[in-house]
């Protein structure tokens, strides 16, 4: 009677340890739902708004100007943030607030992204802690999941006006 109890357990121990592996690798390298909290990318994302995030892109370095990414925070490691793209490695960006007169502008180092949120006048984003190291990119947000009548691809940013092409 124990050793049938016993090998029924450690058969159950080691379908819990393959089916989580096989789950982190999912999550890890495949993708998840994320659900958004903020108001940093408003309109595009609003608070509570469910999102899918692909995470191959981030591995194969294919993430591009304009895609919306969730990326751990570089001021709080626990945290994540989303962001959009403004600039990639060598391009140049516009440092400064909208508001601001004079603009200021500054190329992205080697290894780096530059990020804001489409709401800029209430978005903590590279303006304030700078270019982000393309490593603590976590996934690239594909389209949205909920609310349902939002359902599909992400828009395009309402600020492509800063996006600079020297």
């Amino acid at each position: 009677m124990l050793p049938n109890g016993l090998g029924k357990t450690f058969r159950f121990l080691g379908y819990t340890v393959q089916y989580g592996c096989i789950a982190h690798c999912a999550f890890e390298y495949l993708g998840g739902i994320v659900v958004c909290s903020g108001p940093s990318m408003e309109p595009t994302i609003q608070n509570s708004d469910i999102v899918f995030s692909e995470n191959l892109s981030r591995h194969f370095y294919c993430i591009r100007k304009g895609d919306i990414v969730i990326v751990k925070s570089p001021n709080d490691p626990k945290s994540n943030i989303c962001k959009r793209v403004i600039g990639l490695e060598g391009d140049k960006v516009c440092t400064s607030n909208p508001s601001d007169f004079l603009k200021s502008h500054s190329y992205v180092p080697k290894g780096h992204v530059w990020l804001e949120g489409d709401n800029l006048r209430n978005s903590t984003d590279s303006r304030c802690y700078g270019p982000v190291p393309y490593g603590l990119i976590r996934g690239r947000i594909c389209f949205k999941i909920w609310p349902l009548n939002d359902f599909g691809f992400l828009r395009a940013s309402p600020n492509g006006h800063r996006f600079l092409d020297d």
